[in-house]
């Protein structure tokens, strides 16, 4: 086989329009995959903080724009390269395209993982990965696969306008179904809102770890000592660590919340009253689940602020 008949074999794999539907269908996954990942972190302590109003159109708007220029860069660089070698080996080697597409998608999954620094993780994390990828491209092969049995009945192939039309109503589609499915879920109680645990001073009393060495230790007798916990700086909006002793209470109602009313929501919480310089009082929120209870604090910006958690050991 010569130089010519390669060629004409790479441009009858490589076609415009597929790479439109591919891009397409690559896009549609994304916005699906956010919703469903959403909804498994419904019922998780999300610690006061999170995109706010303008923040959010901002970056939703910023997805709506970059995301198919993503997706089509994806095309070019994974399932095109995909189509071609499956097609090329078909025809060399004989056998069904869709079974060497199998093959080529898991070659280039490993290969792209490697490139982008898979060479460095365990093999375990690197077999995940490049399965993750594999798994991702399954759509967009599969819907080139029914472009082109319909391109062969219908005589034409999708345009650009056509596939991306297509990915939107589908998109959204399946959006509207699966929210609706969550609400349907929340109303027959099997979808719950997060919920804290309620901590008593004896459950409270102990010593709490966090990163850096924090630790902070509640004695049961309303004392508390502490050794490099994350404080407010007094003069700014950043965290300062300090060692020394104090007092702590069990409040019920936030009343001693810094954020209450804008941050997170009013619930129960640690109030340690420092001795010394190192301040007057820090309020740690209760969060976790009751069998794995945290104290938390977040510093600065409610909405993207610097978050301390400390453990029960």
């Amino acid at each position: 086989m010569g130089w010519g008949e390669t060629r004409r074999q790479l441009a009858d794999a490589w076609k415009w329009s597929e790479l439109h539907t591919a891009a397409a269908a690559a896009a549609l996954q994304v916005p699906v995959l956010w919703v469903l990942a959403w909804l498994t972190t419904v019922n998780d302590d999300d610690y006061g903080s999170g995109f706010g109003g303008a923040l959010a159109g901002l970056f939703f708007l910023a997805v709506l724009v970059v995301l198919p220029l993503l997706t089509t860069l994806y095309a070019v660089l994974f399932t095109m390269p995909t189509l071609v070698l499956a097609c090329v080996a078909a025809r060399r080697a004989r056998g069904p395209e869709w079974l060497w597409q199998f093959g080529a998608v898991i070659l280039l999954s490993v290969f792209w993982v490697l490139v982008l620094g898979g060479w460095s993780a365990s093999v375990p994390a690197l077999l995940a990965a490049a399965g993750m990828l594999a798994a991702f491209a399954l759509l967009p092969l599969l819907t080139v696969g029914y472009a082109r049995r319909r391109a062969r009945i219908k005589g034409r192939a999708w345009g650009f306008f056509g596939a991306w039309l297509r990915s939107a109503v589908a998109t959204f589609g399946l959006c509207v179904l699966i929210v609706g499915g969550a609400i349907a879920a929340t109303f027959a109680g099997l979808l719950k809102d997060y919920e804290p645990p309620t901590l008593s001073t004896a459950q409270l009393a102990g010593a709490w770890h966090g990163d850096g060495g924090a630790v902070l230790d509640l004695r049961a007798g309303g004392r508390v000592e502490f050794t490099d916990l994350p404080l407010q700086d007094p003069d700014g909006w950043e965290s300062v660590r300090c060692t020394g002793t104090g007092t702590w209470t069990l409040d019920r109602d936030g009343r001693d919340d810094a954020y209450a009313g804008e941050g997170p929501e009013e619930r129960d919480g640690v109030v340690v009253r420092l001795d010394g310089g190192c301040g007057e009082q820090t309020y740690w929120t209760i969060g976790g689940t009751p069998a794995d209870p945290e104290l938390f604090v977040l510093f600065g910006d409610p909405d993207a602020g610097d978050l301390r958690i400390l453990k029960k050991k």
